[in-house]
């Protein structure tokens, strides 16, 4: 082979890896809530942590439903638990096929999935 095809080779595959390693990363970042102010010039950024508590109060007069229709697979924050209804698997989050569900129906959580007769995965 042509050296310069070898080098081509190793660099596609130096890039496959490097591309793999920080996708790796990326999925382990966990959003802390913090924020950066910007400052003047010669003082570096001040940390900012939004305190206000998020609204959790449910609407007066509704009662919060234990499932929800996905809208394009993806779960509203409310009903984290992904369901596929076709194998009549739920998926948690943090387990091993969550981010790649295409839900079709989203639960509060795994308690209200297995009582409308699904079962967790295994992964």
């Amino acid at each position: 082979m042509k050296p310069s095809l070898k080098l081509m080779l190793g660099l596609r595959a130096l890039a496959a890896a490097g591309y793999a390693v920080w996708r790796a990363y990326e999925r382990r970042k966990i959003d802390t809530g913090v924020t950066w102010d910007t400052q003047p010039f010669p003082y570096p950024p001040q940390p900012h942590r939004d305190v206000s508590p998020p609204n959790t109060e449910e609407p007066a007069g509704e009662p919060r439903s234990s499932w929800a229709d996905a809208d394009a697979g993806a779960c509203p924050a409310s009903h984290p638990v992904k369901a596929k209804l076709s194998s009549g698997i739920f998926h948690v989050p943090g387990g091993a096929n969550y981010d790649r569900t295409k839900a079709d129906r989203c639960y509060v959580s795994p308690e209200a999935a297995e009582a409308d007769g699904l079962r967790p995965a295994k992964r």
